[in-house]
């Protein structure tokens, strides 16, 4: 599909519709849509996205912020019209063979009521692309804008149910808000909402989102960090029981270990012969991970800090340590810790871990470890950020469906 967005600026210009914005694109374009951004101001160049400078979108241009002024006192400037038929002129011209227009809160905000004018009457015509009004803030639900909102025309557009449009809110409340504000039912009104790059946000190197992708392990709730060489002293076992045990209190808990095998002694390759015919044993195929499967060697320093901040909590069962580095690393990351009853560990961690002996029962330390995460708002708020908020997520579930629909509809009216 071609699909254009309109708003009044685009990325860099920092702002949270601008950042909305630019993953909308973003997204579109790698599912092999064709993208263009139409703005007055911005324009980050892109390969995939492709930018068109309109500056009259532009909110802070000196002719709109001229007429705004006079509107913001309740008057229709007499050079109103003429700037509606320029922009008008100018969208039409570069929506030639779009399929679908998004606009981004223009159509429910004053801040240039010529463009917002110029998009009502793109929609009253017969032919043109499908446009979707994506609404982040309503000026008529807004106590703080009133006095700059008057009745009449143009004012009156913000609060009117459009002709041949889907209405898009980014809350239930501005679902409800709009509602009240045009008399559209609910239902009609699509509620989708932003989102975050987790990647991105988390600053995670391409070689972890690779191996985030391939594992899957945003959908674990909670992932367990194991950052150790695969050596008997550290007691992996004991960490794949107490996994399997978790299951009955939270079946989405899944095991990271990132380190090879050790390197000094030949028996550690049949330990890790015994760890693979273990995970088989205990149905663990799709919960315990091992890195040493698919990167050789030890990880760079910068994927294992990447994967303690993807990680929920250390898990650190080693019978034996000389010191403990992952308890202050952990530590650093703002993680809770469950580790061995050990000397070294029990020096670092004080009072501030989870104890339990590595010869204790895996279903008492895993009732342990539930508990926890059960009574952890800060997990679970996190857990619902994974499941709910990641824009790929959003994207698949509620975006892509969303323009078929649209596209379905417009083709529709194509034939009939």
């Amino acid at each position: 599909m071609r699909i254009a967005l309109v708003h009044y600026s685009a990325p860099p210009v920092v702002g949270g519709v601008e950042s909305v914005l630019g993953e909308h694109a973003r997204l579109m374009a790698n599912t092999g849509h064709q993208v263009s951004i139409l703005a007055g101001r911005g324009g980050e160049r892109s390969d995939k996205v492709k930018f068109v400078d309109i500056p009259l979108l532009n909110s802070r241009h000196s002719e709109i912020l001229a007429i705004k002024a006079e509107l913001d006192r309740g008057i229709l400037p007499s050079q109103f019209e003429h700037q509606v038929n320029l922009i008008s002129a100018a969208l039409q011209s570069a929506l030639r063979g779009v399929d679908i227009l998004i606009a981004h809160n223009v159509c429910s905000l004053h801040k240039n009521l010529p463009l917002t004018a110029a998009l009502h009457q793109l929609a009253l015509l017969a032919q043109g692309p499908a446009i979707i009004l994506w609404h982040h803030d309503l000026a008529w639900a807004t106590p703080r804008y009133r006095k700059e909102l008057h009745d009449g025309y143009p004012w009156c557009l913000l609060r009117q149910d459009w002709p041949r449009v889907a209405q898009v809110v980014v809350s239930e409340l501005r679902q409800q808000e709009l509602s009240a504000l045009t008399g559209l039912p609910s239902e009609r009104i699509s509620v989708i909402p932003n989102g975050i790059d987790a990647a991105r946000f988390l600053k995670l190197e391409p070689p972890t989102i690779e191996i985030v992708n391939r594992l899957r392990l945003m959908e674990t709730s909670p992932l367990l960090l194991l950052p150790v060489r695969i050596t008997p002293r550290k007691n992996i076992e004991l960490a794949m029981r107490i996994l399997a045990a978790l299951h009955k209190w939270l079946p989405q808990a899944a095991l990271l270990i990132t380190g090879p095998l050790g390197p000094h002694n030949p028996a550690n390759q049949v330990y890790w012969t015994e760890l693979a015919a273990m995970r088989a044993e205990l149905k663990l195929g799709r919960s315990v991970f091992f890195l040493a499967e698919l990167v050789e060697g030890f990880l760079p320093d910068a994927l294992v800090a990447d994967f303690y901040r993807l990680s929920d909590a250390l898990l650190l069962p080693s019978r034996e340590e000389g010191f403990g580095i992952p308890i202050l690393e952990a530590g650093l990351s703002g993680m809770p810790v469950f580790c061995a009853d050990i000397p070294p560990l029990a020096r670092l961690a004080g009072a501030h871990a989870t104890f339990f002996s590595p010869d204790a029962d895996p279903d008492a330390i895993a009732a342990k470890i539930a508990g926890h995460f059960q009574n952890s708002p800060t997990f679970n708020l996190r857990v619902r950020v994974r499941s709910e908020y990641l824009w790929e997520r959003i994207y698949d579930q509620q975006i892509q469906p969303l323009l078929d629909r649209i596209r379905h509809r417009a083709y529709e009216k194509t034939v009939s």
